[in-house]
């Protein structure tokens, strides 16, 4: 990628993450920023998108590489979610002020309202680092099943 010129404020301390490592660092923190890892994803794919539009990266590869990245951090956490949610939540549950009475009425929450809070969640800052945890803890189908009559 070539030089160009600086990006302005906080953007600047993103642009040597993307200049030295490129579609692997945009695939790594937008990935993490989908596991409970409080990382700058959000605002990398923003600097990729300035990279893009000033022809210092693919616009189609850095939202090909954005999307996948985001999908298998999100999927990554609903296994986690699915294989340990329920016991890292009573572990450390405490630390983020989720006590056992909230985790309950969130279990609630999410068995009678899953899929919407999941679409919902994708949008909102820490509730989409947190979302896949919880949908996996709570058994939330990966796919809803379509019945017919035949």
């Amino acid at each position: 990628m070539s030089a160009g010129p600086g990006l302005p404020g906080a953007l600047a301390h993103l642009e040597p993450l993307l200049d030295r490592g490129g579609y692997a660092a945009l695939t790594l923190l937008v990935g993490l920023d989908n596991v409970l890892v409080p990382v700058p994803g959000q605002t990398v794919l923003i600097v990729a998108a300035v990279y893009a539009g000033s022809g210092r990266m693919n616009v189609v590869l850095v939202a090909l590489v954005a999307w996948a990245a985001a999908t298998a951090g999100a999927e990554g956490a609903y296994l986690l979610g699915r294989h340990q949610g329920s016991a890292l939540i009573e572990r450390y549950g405490r630390y983020v002020g989720l006590t056992q009475r909230r985790y309950e009425r969130a279990e609630d929450f999410y068995r009678r309202r899953g899929l919407p809070i999941v679409f919902a969640a994708r949008f909102v800052d820490v509730l989409r680092q947190t979302n896949g945890l919880l949908a996996g803890a709570n058994r939330l189908p990966c796919r809803r099943r379509v019945k017919t009559d035949r």
